[in-house]
């Protein structure tokens, strides 16, 4: 199932709502009497996380379980961690499997011994979830409970909350069951460059700087396309000048071995505030979207601090959380 983005919870009556983990979407399935652990687009993610072969012991035949591949690490998801567990040497893998071990963390059931458990409504599949021999997600019908994950799992390296309506069986592709929340937030960022379309001669966004100290450092971008292309270009060509130094983007890398576009400095002199759902590991997770300039503030007044997710006592961790749902499952 897909989830539509939408900007606040639906309300409590007919709604579930669950923490929107942070990590590979995966169906765990036997169905043809072997193990496999499959991504959304249908690859095979097995042979990376070989650890999780174990869990093929817990899984009755012909049956398959919708989850998340996650690493938790100091009680906080490590995306990146993830990523790095894509490695095409075996003995890489092997070796990071011992280092930086991955769990999967079921959600919803499709199959189990052969009954088609995804024609059910959601709350018999949630029922049948919560007895299932794995890490399970915790489930809330209370909106205060879900509103209070939409403003603390960030803390827990989460991605937003999930709410599921209830009395719908699993739809495979559709939307029209499921939807996410993220807890937008807004920062004040310095232009130091922009890039540059690879379609066409334009600018294609503004590359972003936050101060740590005296050191500027990179966060991300945000585009330069819509409704605001004009403004944009009017206070950034002027930096340019009429012949800007162009750059390659980047280092090649096994995610990008040839290295394609390229950008332009510019004077650290123009001041944007952005709209972003996710801070992760010194930098916005996914692309941030242009709101309008500041020409009231300083660029030294742009820092790491205004994003850094601040922790409290009793914030929500990735254990905290599977104990809650262990603790609210119902027995045999």
């Amino acid at each position: 199932m897909e989830a539509e983005l939408v900007d606040e919870l639906p309300q409590p009556d007919g709604w579930q709502y669950e923490p929107k983990w942070d990590g590979f979407r995966g169906i765990l399935e036997n169905v043809t009497g072997e193990l496999h652990l499959w991504s959304r687009n249908g690859r095979p993610l097995l042979r990376y996380f070989p650890e999780l072969e174990a869990l093929g012991k817990k899984l009755k035949p012909n049956s398959a379980v919708d989850g998340e591949i996650v690493i938790s690490r100091e009680g906080a998801l490590d995306f990146d961690a993830l990523q790095m567990r894509l490695h095409p040497a075996e003995s890489r893998v092997r070796k990071l499997s011992e280092e930086m071990p991955a769990d999967f963390v079921a959600f919803d059931l499709l199959l189990w011994d052969g009954e088609a458990v995804h024609e059910f409504p959601l709350e018999e599949r949630r029922k049948r979830v919560e007895k299932l021999p794995f890490s399970v997600s915790p489930a809330t019908n209370d909106r205060k409970v879900a509103e209070g994950w939409l403003d603390r799992l960030e803390v827990a390296g989460f991605d937003g909350v999930i709410a599921k309506r209830k009395g719908f069986p699993y739809l495979p592709g559709s939307r029209e069951g499921v939807v996410k929340v993220k807890g937008e937030k807004t920062a004040d960022c310095v232009v130091f460059g922009v890039t540059w379309s690879e379609k066409g001669p334009g600018i294609a966004s503004l590359m972003l700087g936050l101060y740590e100290g005296k050191e500027l450092r990179p966060v991300g971008t945000a585009s330069t396309a819509g409704k605001r292309r004009d403004e944009i270009l009017a206070q950034v060509q002027p930096l340019l000048g009429k012949n800007p130094e162009r750059k390659p983007r980047g280092e090649p890398s096994r995610w990008r071995p040839k290295v394609t576009g390229e950008w332009s400095p510019v004077e650290p002199k123009l001041v944007v505030e952005v709209r972003y759902d996710k801070w992760q590991k010194a930098r916005f997770r996914h692309g941030t979207r242009f709101l309008r300039f500041r020409p009231d503030k300083d660029p030294e007044q742009c820092t790491v601090s205004q994003v850094k997710p601040r922790p409290k006592k009793g914030d929500p961790t990735v254990p905290a959380l599977l104990d809650r749902a262990s603790r609210t499952a119902k027995p045999g």
